[in-house]
C-alpha cells in the first residue's frame, strides 16, 4: 500500500529591507572609470555592475556573519554596506569597455524596487 502525502502548506511573504546604511561611497566621473575601478579591485576577475534609471553603480555588502549583524537585518531589516561606487550612465549598455580594453558587465535591475530605491539615492548624491 502506497501513502501519498499532501504537500506541507508553505506561506510565502515578501518583506523587504527597510533600511540600507551606506559606510562609503564614492561617485565616479564617467562609467568607464568605474568599470576600471571594478575590474582592478576584483583583481581581473568577471564582475559586473548594476544599472537602475540612469546610473550604474556597485556595492559590497557586509557579511551576515556576526549576530550584531544578523540582528539588524531580522529584526529592522536594515543592511550596512560596507562600499558603495557609482556614477551617470543615462542609457543602459550590456556591458562597458574601459580605453584599456578591459570588459565588465552590466545588468539592467530596474525592475528590483529595493535597487530602484538606491538609484533614486544615488541621483540626489550628484
Amino acid at each position: 500500500m502506497v501513502l501519498f502525502m499532501s504537500e506541507p502548506q508553505v506561506t510565502v511573504s515578501y518583506e523587504p529591507f527597510q533600511e540600507i546604511v551606506v559606510m562609503e561611497k564614492n561617485h565616479f566621473n564617467s562609467p568607464d572609470e568605474l568599470a576600471r575601478f571594478t575590474s582592478i579591485i576584483t583583481g581581473g576577475k568577471l564582475a559586473g555592475l548594476y544599472w537602475v534609471d540612469g546610473v550604474v553603480f556597485l556595492y559590497f555588502p557586509i557579511s551576515v556573519s556576526s549576530a550584531a549583524v544578523v540582528k539588524e537585518l531580522l529584526e529592522k531589516r536594515k543592511v550596512y554596506w560596507s562600499y558603495l561606487g557609482y556614477a551617470v550612465m543615462p542609457k543602459f549598455a550590456p556591458i562597458i569597455e574601459t580605453k584599456e580594453k578591459m570588459i565588465v558587465p552590466v545588468v539592467d535591475i530596474s525592475s528590483d524596487p529595493v535597487l530602484k530605491g538606491v538609484a533614486s539615492w544615488i541621483k540626489q548624491q550628484i
